[in-house]
């Protein structure tokens, strides 16, 4: 797979595999993979790709707000030969014009108070005063399904104010899965799996452990060896 991404921009990191792998764990219990697939963010495209390669059954739509975002987004999907659907706007105030059975995202998850690139690109990217947790949360319940499965990761310094707001909103959180750079550090970042009016208990996976040492653990490195991706930066 090739995607490219933005030069001088926010580029997608390890998070986003390991959401990818984290969602191929939780979909192995269901038979047929199909339906509506809204990546929330979409960036350069990348996640949606990965999953639309994997479950070809999938229809892929795309959100993304930054307008050089969109065209990576679209570049990449044709150039890798997946059809999309892209939705260009806001998340919060788009009016989408269908329901969704799954909603996937790597959302902007750092709090506004650190330390702020100047690069504007990169800030709509990562911070999430330009994408609310809460606003988040909500809009999609509205848009899901019942039954809808939503994927996502985040700072898991929030956990416990996601685990309210899904409630509030009647998304029952189904699986989580926390991600430690080594095996003696705190977590880093929890990876979530909630789906709509499902009362379904929860189950926690094994950690996630990023480095054993100086190099990636082998269940690290057996991820990226399975999404196989060659990055091209651009100016366009």
């Amino acid at each position: 797979m090739i995607i490219y991404q933005p030069k001088n921009g926010y580029c997608y990191n390890s998070d986003t595999y390991f959401l990818y792998n984290f969602i191929g764990l939780n979909l192995l219990k269901f038979k047929n993979i199909q339906g509506e697939l809204l990546d929330v963010g979409s960036g350069s495209g990348i996640l949606g790709i990965l999953l639309s390669k994997k479950y070809p059954k999938l229809i892929l739509n795309s959100c993304e707000i930054q307008d050089q975002f969109a065209f990576l987004t679209k570049k990449n999907t044709q150039i890798n030969n997946i059809t999309t659907t892209l939705f260009q706007g806001s998340y919060i105030t788009y009016e989408f014009p269908k329901e969704f059975d799954i909603v996937v995202s790597n959302p902007p998850f750092y709090p506004s108070s650190v330390v702020q690139s100047d690069n504007e690109n990169i800030k709509i990217a990562r911070y999430n005063d330009n994408l609310p947790l809460e606003d988040f949360i909500y809009k999609t319940s509205k848009i899901l399904k019942s039954k809808g499965k939503f994927f996502f990761c985040y700072d898991v310094q929030l956990l416990s104010r996601i685990i309210i707001l899904l409630e509030k909103y009647k998304l029952n959180l189904e699986s989580i899965q926390f991600l430690h750079p080594k095996k003696e550090k705190k977590a880093s970042l929890v990876m979530i799996y909630a789906r709509k009016n499902s009362k379904s208990l929860m189950q926690i996976l094994p950690p996630l452990i990023m480095f054993d040492g100086k190099d990636f653990s082998q269940e690290v490195q057996k991820i990226y060896d399975s999404v196989q991706v060659h990055s091209i930066k651009t100016d366009n």
